[in-house]
């Protein structure tokens, strides 16, 4: 191997459901969780958002930025894709880092979610059954 190859991140593809939003994301997350709180269950339409946590400049947008639906604040929002709605990430933390929805990507990433955070406020008729950590806001 080349000095280059061993400096250079695997990248992964996302999509959205329709395929109009693309993105590329480095596999170089720094961490992973289940959030239940209310607003990640209302944006997903489910019991929780599996999501990986990765500083900003290491997602780009490589189809469709010009359509996404922006939620929010210009470093807090939510980024779904303008044509069929699919969450694919939350630009967070001061638009240093994105939560990118574990769901749209179409390449395996090399971490999982470790813990399961907001569930103080998880939705009543869903019983989590792992043995991953639980929090009942941020984990520490």
């Amino acid at each position: 191997m080349t000095p280059a190859a061993t400096t250079m991140e695997r990248r992964l593809r996302g999509r959205c459901y329709c395929g109009q939003s693309r993105y590329e994301v480095a596999d170089a997350f720094r961490y992973a969780a289940n959030c239940h709180c209310s607003q990640c269950r209302r944006t997903t339409g489910s019991a929780f958002k599996p999501f990986a946590g990765i500083e900003r400049d290491k997602l780009s947008v490589i189809d469709g930025a010009e359509s996404l639906l922006i939620v929010g604040e210009v470093h807090n929002h939510d980024a779904h894709c303008g044509r069929c709605g699919s969450l694919l990430f939350s630009v967070v933390r001061d638009g240093a880092y994105v939560h990118v929805a574990l769901g749209t990507l179409e390449d395996a990433p090399g971490v999982r979610p470790d813990r399961h955070i907001f569930v103080g406020s998880k939705a009543p008729w869903f019983e989590i059954t792992d043995d991953l950590p639980q929090f009942g806001g941020h984990s520490s």
